[in-house]
């Protein structure tokens, strides 16, 4: 059913759908540059480039189009030049940095769109901090202006989502200033409360920046400082990346087709249903790797998977489940994990890997229910073993299906699934799953690189029901058409709830708490009604609040 309360604005430019592919050559907001080991991202944003009609991105502020160049320009950065150890990110824009979300975007959005906007803009701002941590590519970021909402002439910082627009920083403010900037909470209150935010002094005193420069020493310092942090960048990927081709896609009403995927809708019944498909060829040699560059397979279909989970959050939003199946053969999938592992030190691996990483926490937090069916001719064994685990519910097949001459469906654990892939909560999947017991990780990893089959999978844990031909059909059944009657929200607060059981995070605040809490206040009438905050703002007229805390 549509959001009738809140109805989409239509995309610019009569575009159909939402569109996560985009290149260098085609940014409208973004120019990266690269110069020996300094890269340096420019944001430039046009005004007349937004991604709906209704709104002009002024004083670089951005929607979620300015967002999808970003990710798009960090995921170069990692693959096509690995000789870069360190990013900066200025403005093109005289005596401003950043106007932070459009407003008027935000005003007009529907709520749906404005989650999603949030929570995608939150995985690109951690990717920021996934890049320095695990790429050794650090960030510097380089601000000659406003870094707020409010143009006041002169450099600042501010979070003045709260008094301005009766809203929260919906891409981590507030959780970044006490947990990463360890800001004191009394100052912290200040800062989120001023809408002309903090200057010079105050604001390193705080901790809320860094450093001040005099502007007359601003790119000398910064240039040092960026020399600073090269010499000490672990990144070791000298010489020349290879190329993100664009994702070959077709498609049509009820599918979209990529090279090693596919994805199908089943509108009346409100599942999409993705399959992965395993390798057509035998691993290459470590030199091959880099060779096959973007059609690697780990890599192909790590890239396709994370467009295809994207494509159905903004794009299909009254499909309750989300059903993933594979084919291929078992032994091949662990041939592909055998060579990862021996060449992990290599920096296209890791960086191989760490989309992996990426992919399955977009998976995580994607507001539908999950389900891995694992049958004859599956091939969910190491790597791809993890979507099984991050799914709300796995079904596995019994033996064989009647007629059906494809061995019995087996699971295969490998060593990536024991460290290599964290969750938002810092802690494996397997871990997560098995808080209460911890032995039972031990029990699992004892049987890595073995062919499990039903049975054993359900004895181990790994998966949740196994089933027999009789009883498949319609018990996986029973459980989309009941998964599809529930309220949709009931569903999705009470999955997001039980997907990061565990330690917190300042990750998993964002998501958890952070995120859910900005959720609710979008819908209050402080912020969204006729006579809201983000109504109101620019008009000369004062919101007018609905005094009751609740």
């Amino acid at each position: 059913m549509a959001d009738t309360r809140h109805p989409e604005r239509a995309l610019a430019n009569g575009k159909a759908r939402v569109d996560f592919q985009t290149e260098p050559g085609g940014y409208r907001h973004w120019k990266l540059t690269v110069d020996g080991e300094i890269a340096t991202l420019l944001m430039d944003v046009d005004e007349k480039g937004s991604l709906f009609e209704g709104y002009e991105l002024k004083l670089n502020s951005y929607d979620l189009g300015v967002d999808i160049e970003l990710a798009d320009a960090l995921e170069r950065l990692r693959f096509e030049h690995p000789a870069v150890r360190v990013v900066v990110l200025r403005s093109g824009k005289p005596r401003v940095f950043c106007a932070g979300a459009n407003i008027r975007m935000l005003a007009g959005a529907s709520h749906a769109h404005k989650v999603n906007f949030c929570k995608f803009t939150n995985e690109t701002r951690n990717g920021i901090e996934d890049l320095s941590e695990h790429s050794g590519l650090p960030m510097i970021c380089a601000i000659n202006g406003t870094a707020a909402l409010v143009d006041d002439g002169s450099s600042s910082v501010a979070l003045p989502e709260l008094p301005l627009l009766a809203v929260l920083p919906g891409t981590g403010g507030l959780t970044r200033v006490a947990d990463k900037r360890k800001v004191r909470r009394d100052h912290a209150d200040v800062f989120c409360t001023t809408e002309e935010g903090v200057k010079g002094k105050r604001a390193v005193e705080w901790r809320l920046v860094d450093e001040v420069i005099p502007s007359s020493k601003f790119d000398d310092t910064i240039l040092a400082r960026c020399k600073e942090l090269a010499a000490k960048s672990r990144r070791n990927g000298a010489g020349e990346g290879i190329k993100l081709a664009a994702l070959a896609r077709e498609f049509t009403a009820d599918s979209v087709a990529y090279g090693s995927l596919g994805v199908s809708f089943d509108r009346s019944a409100r599942i999409a249903t993705i399959t992965l498909r395993g390798p057509t060829a035998p691993p290459p040699s470590a030199d091959g790797i880099a060779a096959l560059g973007a059609t690697f397979w780990p890599l192909q279909l790590a890239r396709e998977l994370d467009d295809a989970i994207l494509h159905i959050r903004l794009n299909e939003l009254d499909i309750a489940a989300i059903v993933f199946k594979s084919s291929g053969e078992v032994a091949e999938v662990m041939a592909y994990e055998k060579l990862l592992e021996a060449n992990s030190d290599h920096w296209l691996v890791r960086e191989i890997r760490l989309l992996w990483k990426r992919v399955f926490k977009r998976i995580d937090v994607t507001s539908r229910s999950l389900v891995t069916l694992i049958e004859p001719g599956s091939c969910f064994a190491g790597t791809l073993a993890e979507i099984a685990f991050a799914s709300d519910r796995s079904y596995m097949l019994l033996g064989k299906r009647d007629g059906d001459n494809k061995p019995p469906a087996a699971m295969v654990l490998g060593a990536a699934n024991f460290g290599l892939y964290p969750m938002a909560n810092g802690l494996t999947r397997l871990a997560s799953r098995f808080l209460a017991n911890p032995a039972a990780i031990g029990a699992a990893q004892a049987e890595t690189e073995k062919p499990l089959d039903a049975e054993t999978a359900q004895r181990l844990g790994l998966i949740t029901f196994a089933l027999d031909d009789i009883d498949w059909d319609d018990e996986v059944r029973v459980f989309l058409e009941e998964r599809a009657s529930f309220s949709p929200d009931g569903l999705t607060g009470m999955e997001a709830n039980l997907r990061f059981a565990g330690p917190e995070t300042m990750e998993s605040k964002i998501f958890a708490r952070l995120t859910a809490w900005q959720n609710w206040i979008f819908q209050r009438p402080n912020a969204i009604g006729e006579e809201g905050a983000l109504k109101r703002y620019g008009t000369g007229q004062q919101p007018v609040f609905d005094t009751k805390r609740v």
